[in-house]
């Protein structure tokens, strides 16, 4: 081993304390012939690269008691802190052996914001300039933090973010007494603000120094509190256009620790509406939809058998079906089973003829849900089901049984609302379902 028992030890209760955190793709990465794997998580690099990280916080001592947290200050957790040596070594020597591409970097609330800034300044400082070390590193600012640290930490880090933690004002105050909406905010907007400045001193100064060219992003709680899915979308929608965020994560509540302020230990994670919401964001972001679009005060949830774009799709029945030889880039965006590349694609490919289902399916549009809202060269009059028709065909007739394991983003098959344990719902019934969500505006 390449590193003391003590050393060890504080890596392990390190990296069991950052596996809440969301901003990364996935973790508990478990790679055969590899020693260790604690902490490693996934993450894309500024130019679209898939890397493995390390995922750790800088210390689990807390002064901040946010009753959601598992290491808040009253809990019974086991504390640790590295010191910048530490934990800069630990990363380098992990890198060395080729377990990771670089470091996903967050830590509890050492004594004080500022303390806790300059530990991670120097931590990445040493593993920039001692080690020679330029893999990609996202680093979490704290909030409260001074301005001229939070500047530093740029200058060292690829990706920076500020974790919202909660949809509203109201729950920030309800569950995490000692932040405020802006100590969080004013992090955001000298963040957007230096990096509008950075991309200018690099145009004109080739040798200007790089502020996180991977830009910036946050996390927020879901299930915690009665926020409902219009108000975290809303927000994530605001993120966006005013500080050029480049993603917001979801992180479904999981109850690490009991509190009356909060559900239920005994209830289980809302995964499926963080997959809904993941689904809502990526149409926000790559589809050219708003929120208002998406969700409404009036139907403020959304709904749990049908994916965002198929429900806008079955709700809005007028715009269909759709001609995808005449529909401007924006319009067949909007149909379900065309995405950005394939709808670019279209574009360009009927510049030379007319589009068939055959031409589609080669250019890789998914019939299975876009054959229902289009028109095509041999097809001209479209397939016209009625709404509950439309929903009856969308549900695949093969699943009987739902569980409760994370859903992918990416997964063509229709989700359903995990059941209890051993409990099987007929498609009839999830069709009968899926319609009554969509009659009550869900």
């Amino acid at each position: 081993m390449f590193f003391h028992m003590e050393l060890f030890e504080k890596l392990t209760i390190l990296t069991d304390g950052a596996k809440y955190d969301a901003a990364c793709t996935s973790s508990g990465v478990d790679r055969p012939g590899k020693t260790i794997m604690a902490g490693c998580c996934h993450s894309f690099s500024a130019d679209g690269r898939c890397v493995t990280l390390l995922k750790v916080l800088m210390s689990n001592n807390c002064i901040y008691d946010c009753k959601y947290c598992v290491n808040k200050v009253s809990s019974d957790e086991q504390r640790a802190t590295f010191t910048p040596e530490e934990l800069a070594e630990l990363t380098i020597q992990f890198y060395r052996r080729n377990y990771i591409e670089g470091l996903f970097l967050s830590s509890g609330v050492f004594k004080n914001p500022d303390y806790t800034m300059e530990l991670m300044i120097d931590a990445l400082a040493i593993l920039r300039h001692r080690h020679n070390f330029w893999g990609y590193i996202h680093a979490k600012a704290i909030p409260g933090a001074s301005p001229i640290l939070i500047h530093r930490l740029g200058l060292l880090a690829d990706r920076l973010s500020v974790n919202i933690e909660m949809p509203s004002e109201k729950s920030l105050t309800l569950l995490a007494p000692n932040k405020t909406k802006e100590s969080i905010l004013a992090p955001m907007r000298q963040i957007k603000t230096e990096l509008a400045e950075n991309n200018h001193a690099l145009m004109s100064y080739k040798n200007a120094p790089t502020f996180a060219s991977a830009g910036q992003a946050t996390q927020m709680i879901i299930g915690a509190t009665e926020d409902t899915d219009y108000k975290i979308i809303s927000l994530a929608s605001a993120l966006y256009q005013k500080y050029d965020m480049k993603r917001v994560f979801y992180s479904a509540y999981i109850p690490v620790v009991e509190n009356n302020l909060l559900p239920a230990v005994a209830s289980p994670p809302p995964l499926l509406r963080e997959h809904r919401l993941y689904q809502a964001d990526f149409l926000m972001r790559q589809y050219e939809f708003t929120s208002d679009e998406i969700l409404s005060a009036e139907t403020p949830t959304l709904n749990p058998y049908l994916d965002p774009k198929c429900n806008w799709a079955i709700n809005n029945m007028q715009f269909f079906p759709m001609d995808v030889n005449k529909a401007s880039l924006r319009d067949l965006l909007r149909i379900p089973g065309v995405g950005p590349t394939s709808a670019r694609k279209i574009v360009i490919a009927r510049r030379e003829g007319r589009l068939g289902l055959e031409e589609l399916r080669r250019i890789g549009v998914v019939l299975k849900r876009a054959k229902y809202f289009i028109l095509t060269k041999d097809n001209p009059a479209g397939m016209r089901l009625d709404k509950d028709l439309t929903v009856r065909a969308l549900i695949d007739p093969k699943i009987f049984t739902f569980g409760t394991q994370q859903l992918s983003l990416f997964d063509d098959l229709p989700t359903i609302p995990a059941l209890p344990k051993g409990e099987v719902v007929s498609i009839n019934e999830a069709v009968e379902e899926a319609v009554l969500c969509l009659a009550s505006g869900l």
